[in-house]
């Protein structure tokens, strides 16, 4: 067997301090690696609010994983995020190479759109209705 790409997003009950979810994301890294999986890259997302609720919370806490690994390793982490309580849910997914290519063009446009969303004005409220016609009621 070769190895794979594989990302893993998975959602923390939000409702912990951030130290516990520091440590909560040490913790699957520490298990993709001694499970003989590379790291490439974590993606913090932080609190988010979700759409619907899962269990019980409102309030999630998004993190992905970006990792080199045999496939014998994701019955193992899925296993983990199981038995973790803290962990609300979780999605595993092999990424192909134009998906990778993908990732690799939005890094580095990245900078770019930064860039061009900083230099659009900002209109401060009071002149943005100013701006703005009122109009005219009429009675029927």
């Amino acid at each position: 067997m070769s190895k794979r790409v594989y990302e893993s997003a998975i959602l923390i009950n939000a409702a912990l301090d951030d130290e516990a979810i520091k440590n909560l994301i040490g913790r699957v890294k520490e298990n993709i690696i001694t499970n003989g999986g590379e790291i490439l890259e974590i993606e913090d997302w932080g609190r988010k609010r979700l759409a619907y609720q899962v269990k019980k919370s409102k309030i999630g806490y998004y993190a992905i994983f970006r990792f080199n690994s045999l496939p014998d390793l994701i019955p193992k982490l899925e296993r983990y995020y199981q038995l973790d309580e803290t962990i609300l849910r979780y999605l595993t997914i092999t990424l192909s190479k134009e998906a990778l290519e993908q990732i690799e063009i939005d890094k580095s446009l990245l900078p770019q759109l930064v860039e061009e969303v900083e230099q659009i004005p900002v209109v401060p409220p009071e002149e943005a209705d100013e701006d703005v016609e009122e109009t005219p009621v009429i009675d029927v």
